[in-house]
């Protein structure tokens, strides 16, 4: 009975409140850019799109022009951003949990640098490729992010356990090298270095409802299965000893999170390129908010990373109009002084 005052208490005080502050920003964002459509316009467009509801919606009232601008151009990217940030943060979540520690983000085992390196391949050296309508770029990151984080997690491996400060050091070396890689690739390429250090910078731009029909029911379907192991997560993050004393097969269920939370995070940077602090500081954020149980903090975080990457990739392609904004860099502007009052505060505390 405890347990489930405690969930309808969560879903009324944070989640359902969340979930209306992401449906007015996406309101929001599908009403600017430029070319304007008013607040209203925009919400009986999106209503008319939503079955159960659009029978309501006088569609011959409707601009027509704003309606293709609104369901072909802003809400593919729109809806990719939502998943992508949802992605990121609970991929967060998830990482922060195995390895107990609040500083630990979806990229820290070389998912960023196996997708930069894989996206680059894909940009100058298989470029035209296509599988689905997704672009030779989204398939090589893709396929690098989860082959960089495949031979991190076997340097890491000792015998059937995984060595987390192996795996952080692994991580940050094979970064590095990867790194040098790009480098040297570019050297000789740098006709084609623009729009790799765009990828790498992370956005949208090439967001379409082809690359949203792909990637939302994988996200999706990885995201559920990892929320069955809220529970064990709770556990873990007591110490191995104690989850292994209350039943939890600690390494076993550490490689299964490993391992969705890296397939999480690839599939959002296959699309997204380079995105920082998304995945670092939403889940400080709601952990400030919720607190530490999983179970409350694995959703709102989903959310909360919703509402950030959507804001973060509404201001950049709408503050410098017609020029966009990489979306990394936006993030970043808003992720690093944030970032460093946490680090502040941590300080404060110790001391």
């Amino acid at each position: 009975m405890n347990k489930e005052v405690f969930k309808s208490r969560h879903i009324s005080k944070y989640i359902i409140p969340l979930v209306v502050i992401l449906v007015i920003f996406i309101i929001i964002a599908a009403s600017v850019g430029s070319a304007k459509v008013t607040i209203k316009e925009t919400g009986l467009i999106i209503a008319s799109f939503i079955p159960g509801i659009n029978y309501l919606i006088d569609e011959a009232s409707l601009n027509q022009q704003n309606v293709k601008i609104i369901s072909q151009i802003r809400l593919p990217r729109i809806l990719i951003s939502v998943f992508v940030g949802i992605a990121l943060a609970c991929a967060g979540v998830i990482f922060q949990g195995i390895f107990r520690n609040p500083m630990a983000d979806p990229y820290i085992i070389g998912v960023s640098a196996g997708a930069s390196l894989g996206a680059t391949v894909g940009l100058i050296i298989v470029s035209g490729v296509k599988l689905l309508s997704i672009s030779s770029a989204s398939i090589f990151a893709f396929a690098g992010a989860i082959g960089v984080t495949f031979l991190v997690y076997n340097i890491s491996r000792i015998r059937a356990k995984i060595s987390v400060v192996t795996l952080l050091l692994a991580g940050v070396a094979l970064s590095s090298l990867i790194s040098a890689i790009n480098s040297f690739i570019l050297i000789f390429r740098s006709q084609d270095m623009a729009k790799v250090i765009f990828w790498l910078m992370g956005g949208l731009t090439s967001a379409s409802w082809q690359q949203f029909y792909i990637i939302a029911p994988v996200i999706t379907v990885l995201l559920v299965f990892a929320g069955f192991f809220l529970k064990d997560l709770n556990l873990i993050s007591l110490g191995d000893e104690r989850a292994s004393q209350l039943g939890v097969e600690t390494e076993k269920v550490k490689k299964i999170l490993l391992v969705l939370a890296s397939l999480i995070a690839a599939a959002a940077v296959s699309v997204s390129g380079i995105i920082g602090f998304v995945g670092l500081i939403t889940p400080h954020i709601m952990r400030l908010i919720v607190g530490p149980d999983h179970k409350a903090l694995y959703p709102a975080s989903a959310i909360a990373g919703a509402i950030v990457l959507l804001f973060s990739d509404t201001l950049a392609r709408t503050v410098l109009q017609p020029r966009e904004i990489p979306v990394g860099i936006i993030t970043s502007i808003i992720g690093v002084p944030f970032f460093i009052y946490l680090l502040l505060r941590s300080k404060k505390e110790v001391f």
